[in-house]
């Protein structure tokens, strides 16, 4: 089962440069999604020939909320503040892409250092692992849209279960599952503000929202 494992995690690292070149949100949203899916059923693929009904319960609430009800409520909060691309994050996309590498091979290097209690199931799933939760980080901090950065925490929650599903033995479902309700409380409050603050301002950028907090100390 190394080859399918190995094909999914490549994918998920891909979808990470993706993102980081991309300049439509909607086109963000849509390769999170898919990156949550692929991403839930990799406890399934891990352990394939004795599948737990644990294993499935984490499946399945993973892949149903951030490949459906996540990318639901950005959607909607989307359309509600009626926006269409991204703005340039700091230092442009070039640089964006590149980080973009520089965090794999970060990543790289990090694993290496680290000792493992068990075999792994495929050497890239830590480094991607890492590199999936520097992604979301990094897109967190550049991008100036407050939605783009909603999609910045999926991503860095999709880094985390990622490295959990690697060490599927040595962690507790309850963790993922306290996580993936973290997650959703946040892009539901999230979705929320969006929309309120987009049918009060004519922007959501945070770097502008920002400013106007500056003038308001002040004054």
């Amino acid at each position: 089962m190394e080859m399918p494992i190995d094909f999914v995690i490549v994918t998920v690292l891909l979808m990470n440069l993706m993102m980081l070149s991309s300049s439509r949100i909607r086109t963000c949203i849509q390769i999170a999604a898919v990156q949550g899916i692929l991403v839930g059923f990799m406890p399934v693929i891990i352990d394939i020939h004795s599948i737990l009904p644990g294993i499935i319960i984490i499946s399945f609430f993973s892949i149903i909320l951030k490949g459906m009800i996540f990318p639901g409520l950005l959607f909607r909060a989307l359309r509600e503040a009626n926006i269409r691309k991204e703005v340039e994050p700091l230092g442009g996309y070039p640089l964006s892409l590149l980080m973009g590498v520089l965090m794999f091979a970060l990543s790289f290097w990090l694993t290496s250092r680290l000792e493992y209690a068990q075999p792994l199931i495929s050497y890239l799933a830590a480094p991607v692992s890492f590199a999936t939760f520097f992604t979301g980080a990094l897109i967190i901090v550049s991008r100036m849209k407050a939605i783009t950065q909603v999609i910045g925490y999926l991503v860095l929650e999709n880094g985390i279960f990622l490295f959990g599903a690697v060490f599927l033995g040595a962690q507790s479902f309850l963790v993922e599952l306290a996580i993936l309700l973290d997650i959703f409380v946040a892009v539901f409050v999230m979705g929320i503000a969006i929309f309120h603050i987009s049918r009060e301002f004519d922007h959501i950028d945070t770097h502008k929202l920002s400013e106007l907090k500056d003038l308001i100390t002040k004054k």
